[in-house]
Order: C-alpha cells, then structure tokens, then sequence
C-alpha cells in the first residue's frame, strides 16, 4: 500500500497513513466504537471461532517457519555443502549469514518477517495502552485503560490476530498480485471476526490492520533494497 511497482517508499503517503489512523483510532475511541461494536456484535457465529485458531500470529509463525527450514535445507541440499565444510564454518555467526544469504527473499521469509515484526510492535503497544477488553462493557458497561498490563483482559488494542493477517496477507498480495484481491478480503474478513465475537473493539482492528500493512510494506523494501 506504501510501495511503489518498483520498491520505492511512498513517505508522504505513511506519514499521512500514521496521521489519518491515528485520527480515525481517536474518534472511535470518543464516538462510534461502542455502537459500531454492538452492531457488529449481531454477526456473531461459531463459523468466525474458525478463524479465531487459524489466523493466530503462532499460527503464522509456526507455518512460515516450518517452509523456511525446508526452502533452507532443499537450498543447502542443492549447493552441495559437505560436512566437512560445515564442521570448519560451525559458528553462529557462520549459520546465520548462511542461513539468510539462502531465504532473504524466499516468499515464506517474508511473510515471516512481516508477521513476527508487526507482532513485536503490536505486543509494545497492548501493553503499554493496556485497554480494556469488551468484555468488561458487555458484562459491567465499563471501558477503561491499565497501561503496562500483561494481562489478556488489558491487552485489546491492537488486536494481534489482525496485526499478524494483514501483515501476512498484504505481503502474500504483493508477492502475488493476481491473488490480492483474496488476501485483501480474507483479511478484512478476519479483522471484522475479532469485533463480532466480542475480543475487540473496531478501533483495535484498525490500528491493528495499519500496523500489519506498514510491517508488511516495510520488510519487502529493506529486503529487496539490500538485494
């Protein structure tokens, strides 16, 4: 969203990106958060606890990493190293650069780096805000914040699941643009399942969604601009 056809980054779209969130994140907070959430609370079904297991951020990881050490034993296969090789270069130091010069820009690196960078930053943030979770309006009609909790009821905003979806997808999307239009609507899908089932609150998703879409823009320009 933040990149050009040719790995370029729109600044000024980010910056005015960051700005229009921060704004709109602000108004939901103040206004139609609450609303917002108990329409779309009507939606609710046990088809979106579904999505609830699939598109966690351990999920995304755990995926992504198994392909990245298969794409890195199959590449390690095919160049011929030999033990004995391997025996003189045994440091790790030696395994990491080794180990990136082979998957930097393999698909699953990718979507790796884009879900576990938005997690981090997305984990910084629910602890810090520590806003509480709709579940406190729903059975005390109370909203609230207790900023450096770790507890789950504290850790709303943003909303990892959508963090981590964005952050996958939209890379996935750039990657692939005939599927884009898939990623993109799977993953607003799974952004408005974390509202109708009562985990968060509209604005949590929204803020959760940007910062997946800036991970994602992010580590496909570093990663290609290297190369």
């Amino acid at each position: 969203m933040f990149l050009t056809s040719d790995n370029k980054l729109k600044k000024q779209w980010l910056a005015w990106g960051a700005i229009i969130t921060a704004v709109v994140v602000a108004m939901g907070m103040l206004w139609f958060d609450k609303p917002l959430y108990i329409l779309l609370r009507r939606l609710d079904c046990n088809a979106w606890r579904v999505l609830d297991y699939i598109f966690d951020v351990r999920v995304w990881l755990i995926l992504t990493g198994i392909l990245l050490l298969l794409v890195y034993a199959k590449k390690s296969i095919n160049s011929g190293i030999k033990y004995k090789n391997v025996k003189k270069q045994f440091s790790f130091a030696a395994i990491v650069k080794d180990f990136m010069s082979k998957v930097r820009t393999n698909y699953a690196f990718l979507i790796f780096s884009s879900v576990l960078s938005a997690g981090i930053v997305a984990k910084i943030i629910k602890i810090c805000v520590g806003r509480f979770r709709p579940i406190f309006f729903e059975a005390l009609g109370i909203t609230g914040f207790r900023p450096f909790s770790t507890e789950w009821a504290f850790n709303s905003m943003p909303s990892g699941h959508t963090t981590a979806t964005f952050a996958g997808l939209i890379m996935a999307g750039m990657l692939a643009p005939k599927i884009k239009p898939i990623t993109w609507t799977l993953a607003i899908v799974v952004a408005v399942s974390r509202v109708a089932v009562g985990a968060h609150w509209p604005t949590d998703v929204i803020l959760g969604a940007f910062i997946g879409m800036v991970a994602a823009d992010l580590v496909k320009y570093f990663a290609f601009k290297r190369k």
